[in-house]
């Protein structure tokens, strides 16, 4: 099982920068495309992304571009960090340029497609084939956090167990655990509907309606989203672990 030495993160705000980060102290070769030409500044050896990191040198070696096909020529593995609502037509700029030789997908963005309410693989396959290996990466992590080094863990769920252990293995470093799984559509629930419940937490909390009613929340609302992830075929161990209960509980608190 080969791994990934040559990959392009797409999208240069505050994940994929820190992903991007990641990946090059990891070792990899790592392009970073974004619109913005002046996202990424020198900072003596380093880089740095004044909009969305501000004053965290990251490494100089991340090559940073805004054209695409140049970002996509040669990789062996493509990430995507951007919104849910541009992840399509994110997809549909790469298709053109993906070398015949990638091993996959990955993406770490959260949420559904606007308007049709898909899953973002669902997207994927309609738009790349099913037949491209393709993985989520999701759980508990704060951009920051990551970009400066501290310890954050994830999860990477695929229907191909080799390609999400190939992006785990890119992934994990010293300070960075990266899990595998595959329960796709479980991870991809996880990450898209704690966001619903971190809203109603903000609601209890700016109404002052004190602890119990914060806690009873956030343990109803994860006994929801099992209910709804076993509904849609998912695994309740995927919402029970890091894509489910660990992001629910970073962002409500």
């Amino acid at each position: 099982m080969g791994g990934i030495a040559r990959i392009a993160v797409l999208g240069a705000g505050s994940w994929g920068t820190a992903l991007a980060a990641l990946l090059a102290r990891n070792g990899l070769d790592v392009r970073l495309w974004g619109r913005r030409a002046a996202a990424l500044i020198p900072s003596g050896e380093a880089l740095q992304n004044p909009q969305y990191l501000p004053g965290i040198d990251l490494p100089g070696s991340i090559r940073y571009t805004t054209d695409l096909p140049a970002a996509l020529c040669g990789i062996d593995a493509l990430l995507v960090v951007v919104p849910s609502h541009a992840f399509a037509e994110t997809l549909r700029l790469c298709h053109p340029h993906l070398p015949a030789q990638l091993a996959g997908l990955a993406w770490a963005s959260k949420g559904f497609e606007p308007g049709s309410g898909d899953f973002l693989h669902e997207v994927a396959d309609r738009i790349l084939g099913e037949a491209l290996p393709k993985a989520v990466v999701t759980g508990p992590s704060f951009a920051k956090e990551v970009a400066l080094g501290l310890p954050s863990a994830v999860t990477v769920h695929s229907d191909d167990d080799e390609f999400a252990q190939r992006v785990a293995r890119a992934l994990h470093g010293a300070s960075f655990r990266a899990y595998s799984g595959n329960d796709i559509r479980g991870a991809e629930l996880g990450g898209a509907m704690k966001n619903v419940l971190a809203v109603a937490t903000g609601i209890c909390d700016g109404m002052q309606l004190g602890l119990n009613a914060r806690a009873g929340l956030i343990t109803r609302g994860l006994n929801e989203m099992l209910r709804l992830n076993l509904c849609l075929g998912g695994r309740a161990e995927t919402i029970i672990g890091l894509a489910g209960l660990g992001d629910l509980v970073l962002t409500c608190t």
